[in-house]
């Protein structure tokens, strides 16, 4: 118990005299257990919501829908509702396929008739205002949104105005704007919204000649044997169409279809960006803690003891990390698999596979970074802890006289690359993600859009919508680890290349040389990374391209990877200016005493 407490008491208080750090290695992993926990629960997150709302609004288990009202198709209804395995059903309810402007928009719209009082199928939740009276449409709460009207709004259904007294959400027909189910006359569906009317109301229609269907909702004894039950009732003589619960969780999903591989391809790129951010700053960190193993040594703390110290911080700052990552998912969940708002919300949370599999991340980036830097402190011998000496760098005379002619702030740039190979190749990568990232999101924003609207009328694609919001959400995550990276890079190189900086001073380096030549560690890299970048987000989007594919203007991307180049150059202008201002005399006398 003793170890434990010393252990702990040691955490706190490096993370107490290094907060920033702590910090840095917080938002690394949160942001990237979160995408990785939203990624990895997608899949399921419709049906959650789906059947939620199914429970809620007893939705039916088939809809079957007619094509028309004819004696045929009474002769299928009464089929239906005949076999034993059917416990219960509402309708049949006419459907007319009409025209619906609201606010400057025109849409296709499916009008249900609807009862004053919904029978034991399919019982529609009134979100806003209330249910269908004569005079007045309830709207379904996806499309209503999509129109941006609300209870006490006009819209025109048909040609004729009415106000809006209601709207509503019902698990007996997919989300919008795939309202229709079929099309007029048993064809293909297109992209239309719901509204109800009350019986009387629709009569005005049906006068105006307008395609009709019949809609009859069925709740089976068995909700999950929809498929035999379909079969069963297939043949030339049957008048309808079937949808199944199922069917329409498959159809609901596709509206976020898009999503799911943008945030977990985006999940391993942050996933990777944590890493070198946490490797870099788990290097610096056990450099600079040389001389507190030595200490601990010295009083007698065996290496697991200090093995122990030195882990347990990254180990705790992850699994926080996790848990508000997860956190975040959780609740940014509803909003990302409801885009259409025709489905209750309801947060159910990661699942336990999707917690188990963030957490291993999150403690694999932290052990597998840290691990290296821990084993070199441990294994130092105590004196040389203790002292803390810079390491005397080998001399190649070949290279010598070549670096010779390279400007002063190149060559300090070159030889902080030299000594830590492994760092600017990580910084390398990073920004190629960065930009991997963005060149796919400016080849989504250029192409062209799908409209729900007719005519000239414009409701953009809610799926088209949602791609674009979550490579939005993903770049501007990349772009703020990869800006925190590079400020903890050049900060770290900085202080782990004082002595050889103070050196280059006494031999006649200005501070603005040794400015140049911390960024120049940091740019060299960059460059390549900036450029790869843009062939590889080509790349990247090519397995998602067809025919009608629009490319962005060359120059939109290579102004992205140079913008990327110009945007390091400022972030590692502040830490290199900073370093490069410390007392020469004071970094050369703190290596001696």
């Amino acid at each position: 118990m003793g170890r434990i407490l010393l252990v702990f008491r040691l955490v706190r208080s490096d993370v107490r005299h290094h907060p920033g750090q702590a910090a840095i290695l917080l938002l690394s992993l949160t942001v990237a257990t979160c995408m990785l926990a939203l990624g990895a629960s997608l899949g399921a997150a419709t049906e959650t919501l789906y059947r939620h709302t199914r429970a809620v609004t007893a939705g039916p288990d088939v809809v079957a829908v007619s094509p028309d009202n004819s004696p045929a198709t009474t002769a299928t209804q009464v089929s239906l509702t005949s076999d034993p395995a059917v416990t219960a059903h509402s309708g049949p309810y006419l459907q007319y396929y009409s025209e619906l402007t609201a606010n400057g928009s025109t849409s296709q719209v499916v009008v249900t008739a609807a009862d004053a009082k919904p029978g034991p199928v399919d019982r529609p939740l009134v979100t806003s205002g209330s249910w269908v009276r004569s005079g007045g449409v309830v709207v379904e709460r996806g499309f209503a949104t999509a129109l941006r009207v609300r209870v006490g709004d006009h819209v025109t259904v048909a040609g004729r105005s009415l106000p809006v007294v209601g709207t509503a959400v019902s698990a007996a027909g997919t989300v919008y704007p795939f309202a229709q189910l079929t099309g007029p006359g048993g064809g293909p569906s297109d992209y239309s919204g719901l509204v109800w009317m009350s019986e009387q109301d629709t009569r005005e229609l049906a006068s105006r000649d307008l395609p009709v269907a019949s809609l009859l909702y069925l709740k089976l004894r068995d909700p999950d044997a929809t498929q035999a039950f379909i079969d069963s009732h297939r043949g030339p003589s049957v008048h309808a169409n079937f949808q199944s619960w199922q069917f329409m969780i498959v159809q609901d999903a596709t509206i976020i279809e898009a999503s799911q591989p943008i945030l977990v391809i985006g999940s391993w790129l942050l996933s990777f960006l944590a890493i070198a951010g946490v490797a870099t700053l788990a290097a610096g960190r056990a450099a600079r803690q040389t001389r507190r193993v030595g200490l601990l040594k010295a009083v007698g703390a065996t290496p697991g003891l200090i093995a122990a110290v030195l882990l347990t911080e990254y180990v705790t700052l992850a699994l926080i990390a996790d848990a508000l990552g997860l956190l975040a998912a959780r609740l940014t969940q509803p909003a990302i698999v409801n885009p259409t708002a025709s489905l209750l919300t309801v947060s159910a949370g990661p699942s336990g596979g999707t917690i188990a599999l963030t957490t291993v991340v999150a403690l694999a980036v932290a052990v597998l970074t840290t691990l290296g830097p821990t084993l070199r402190a441990v294994r130092t011998e105590t004196v040389a802890a203790l002292a803390d000496t810079a390491h005397r760098p080998a001399h190649r005379a070949r290279l010598t006289r070549l670096s010779a002619m390279l400007p002063v702030p190149v060559l300090l740039g070159l030889r902080l690359i030299a000594r830590r190979p492994g760092r600017a190749f990580s910084q390398a990568c990073g920004i190629a993600a960065t930009v991997i990232t963005i060149t796919a999101l400016l080849i989504i924003f250029v192409q062209r859009q799908v409209s729900y609207g007719i005519g000239s009328s414009h409701l953009g694609s809610l799926k088209d919508a949602q791609s674009r919001q979550m490579i939005v959400v993903v770049a501007a995550a990349l772009v703020t680890l990869a800006a925190v990276n590079t400020l903890t890079t050049t900060w770290t190189t900085a202080l782990e290349a004082r002595h050889t900086m103070a050196v280059a001073r006494t031999l006649g380096a200005t501070p603005g040389q040794i400015t140049a030549g911390l960024s120049a560690a940091q740019l060299l890299p960059t460059v390549p990374g900036a450029l790869v970048g843009v062939p590889l987000g080509i790349a990247f989007c090519w397995p998602f391209s067809n025919a009608g594919t629009v490319s962005p203007p060359a120059w939109w991307l290579f102004g992205a990877a140079l913008t990327a180049v110009l945007t390091t150059a400022v972030l590692t202008a502040l830490p290199a200016r900073i370093a490069a201002r410390r007392s020469v005399a004071q970094t050369l006398s703190a290596e001696t005493t």
